[in-house]
Parts: structure tokens; sequence; C-alpha cells
């Protein structure tokens, strides 16, 4: 099995003169409901957190564990959402940036340079470097990945209690059979992204 080095891009960023990194990573930009949420972490230079890994290759039960952990260890982390109705509003896509943006903006210490998991630029007031499958390769993207899952899938459980009907505990509002099964049952609830249903919509 191939080994990562988890902290080659952030050693290539601190010789060439950049001190504070972060990683930003987004979670929920499928799904047909709920906010898309992004993540900005800056660990310690040098730092990486055991275990952590891409948020998808890790259980749910630990991703949990590890949450508590980058919180612990990282220097500062932020949280960033764009709504369902900016998501309807402004597309997925610039939904995406701007939440990053907020992320990114809510971290205590700004950071002379992002790592932003994927291949486009959010358009943020610092240096960015855009590294596709960043989750599965920079320790900083890869705690922003863990932290953007887990604070979603929080509030997507919080949704469950309020709109029951959905079953948002199991499916955390992405497309699932169940899913679609209940939208047509039940109709749309608010949090719904009204351009990810058109088809439902225009029956």
């Amino acid at each position: 099995m191939e080994t990562v080095n988890w902290l080659e891009y952030e050693n290539n960023a601190l010789n060439n003169g950049y001190e504070v990194i972060c990683g930003v990573d987004e979670a929920g930009r499928g799904p047909l409901a709920g906010p898309v949420y992004a993540a900005a972490v800056i660990l310690p230079k040098g730092h990486i957190v055991e275990g952590v890994n891409d948020s998808k290759k890790i259980s749910e039960k630990k991703r949990e564990l590890l949450f508590d952990k980058i919180i612990s260890e990282c220097v500062s982390y932020s949280v960033g959402i764009a709504t369902e109705k900016e998501i309807d509003e402004i597309n997925i896509l610039q939904a995406t940036f701007l939440a990053m943006r907020r992320a990114v903006d809510g971290l205590a210490i700004k950071p002379d340079i992002a790592f932003i998991d994927g291949n486009k630029k959010p358009g943020l007031d610092i240096e960015e470097q855009v590294i596709v499958k960043g989750d599965a390769k920079s320790a900083n993207i890869a705690a922003a990945s863990i932290i953007a899952k887990v604070s979603r899938d929080r509030y997507m459980l919080q949704m469950a209690e309020k709109y029951p009907q959905y079953q948002f505990e199991k499916h955390k509002g992405y497309g699932t059979k169940l899913h679609y099964e209940m939208i047509e049952k039940y109709g749309i609830s608010p949090i719904h992204r009204k351009t990810f249903l058109k088809k439902v919509l225009n029956k």
C-alpha cells in the first residue's frame, strides 16, 4: 500500500517562505437539501493529526472522534456555510466558494496561504493553491474535510428532528431512493434546494 507524505505540500510551502498554512475543504455539494459546508484548519507546523484521512474513507464514528482531536490539536479552525437559498440563487459552485471564503475569514489567525481541495480557486484574499484530491494528500486539507463533514452531518441530524418525515438521519440530504420517495410523498421542505429538484417540482 502506498504511503502518503501528508506534509509534502506543507513543507514545500514552508520552504517557499509561507509561515501559516490552512487547509480548506467542503462537504455537501451533492445533496438535495441543506447548506453546503466548508471548513478551514490551521495545524501546527509539521503536525499530522493521527488517524486523519479523507473524510469519505473514515467511518462516521471515527470521524466524530477525529473531529474533537483536530479541534484540540489545531492552531485555529473555522466553519463557513452557504444556505440552500444561496445555492439556489448563485449556483452550487459559487455557493461552495462563498462557504470557503466565510470559513477562511472566520479563522482567528490570517493564513499566508490556503490549500484548497479541488481544481478551482474560490477567490480568497490570500494566496491560494488548489490540490486535486487534496483531502488524501495534505494534512491540513484532510483535517478540514473531517471538520466540514462532521459539522454538516450534525446539522442534518438536527434537521431530521425538525422534519422527521424525510428521514435525514439516514441519508443526510443526499439523493437516495428513500429520500426521493419521501419527497414524492411529502413534497419539499424549506431546506430543500429547489434548483436540484427541478424535475420533481415540474411534474
